[in-house]
């Protein structure tokens, strides 16, 4: 285990914003947990894992918050079959890149859909993040998580998952993902990377997938109705606002121009949300994190 102390956070997430939180702690290996409950009660205030950052908005200033950063790295690797699928096991701390490209080269078909989204294994996750019709959670075999101050191994018949969310338990963000084991399908490896890059241009065509951006900040209200759709009209569609903008790709998308702040940012979701509620009379769910306080 590793700490250091007032890290910033806007260089740890994706949309460069953020204050300062009390501490960092960084878990190297499975013996480290069992010394987290302690150091937690000793630093105070209240415990956020962050992987990458890629679903993060934190607010600006000293935030009473411990970072909790979980660098298991191993994988991906394949682990066995089950039931006619290749079971690949990667650490929470595998960016979902370095699995896609090890699927592609393995010819192992079913995360196609998720290629182009940021961040790691471990908050991909956490957070079922989807993209063309894929779910993280619809193709795991298993997860290994750091839950009731214990070490589990969770079955995909014991997740609770939904659109954009996993609880275990009941519990929601109240624990820490190690590793993930997949259950995948042998496939043609052209067929997949062709796959990959369809998915990946199309989304290039239609997001910011370069700019400094936390993703779609709004859920969309049901599977037929876009948020990006009710945000583009009611005008907020490249809207700006100190630094912070929707992006003129997809208006579901706030971006970092280089200059923006978390002020300026909620500032703009607030805007945003009254619009879209005085407009069409809907109530905007966030899909970003807020960290440490939701929008009211």
């Amino acid at each position: 285990m590793r700490e250091m102390p007032a890290p910033f956070l806007a260089p740890r997430t994706t949309l460069r914003v953020g204050g300062t939180a009390i501490a960092e702690i960084i878990l190297e290996r499975s013996e480290d947990l069992y010394l987290l409950p302690d150091r937690l009660k000793a630093l105070g205030g209240t415990p956020l894992v962050l992987g990458a950052g890629s679903n993060i908005l934190a607010q600006d200033g000293e935030l009473p918050l411990v970072l909790i950063r979980p660098f298991f790295s191993d994988g991906p690797v394949i682990v066995g079959e089950h039931e006619g699928k290749v079971l690949v096991r990667a650490g929470a701390g595998v960016p979902m890149a370095r699995l896609l490209r090890f699927c592609a080269v393995n010819g192992l078909s079913g995360l196609e859909g998720l290629v182009g989204i940021p961040g790691s294994v471990g908050g991909a996750v956490a957070m079922n993040a989807g993209s063309h019709g894929t779910e993280t959670c619809k193709n795991i075999y298993n997860i290994q998580v750091f839950i009731d101050n214990t070490i589990q191994r969770i079955n995909e018949d014991a997740l609770q998952y939904g659109y954009r969310t996993l609880s275990i338990n009941g519990k929601k963000n109240d624990f820490i993902v190690l590793e993930a084991t997949f259950g995948l399908t042998v496939a043609e490896r052209d067929g997949i990377c062709n796959c990959m890059r369809h998915n990946f241009f199309k989304k290039k065509s239609k997001q910011p997938v370069t700019a400094w951006s936390a993703g779609c900040v709004f859920k969309n209200p049901t599977p037929e109705m876009s948020a990006g759709r009710l945000l583009d009209e009611a005008g907020f569609k490249g809207r700006q606002l100190g630094g912070m903008a929707f992006s003129t790709l997809h208006a579901n998308f706030l971006i970092n121009e280089g200059k923006g702040s978390a002020t300026a940012a909620l500032a703009l979701l607030q805007e945003a949300r009254q619009a879209v509620r005085q407009r069409f009379g809907i109530e905007l769910e966030p899909e970003v994190r807020i960290v440490p306080c939701p929008l009211p």
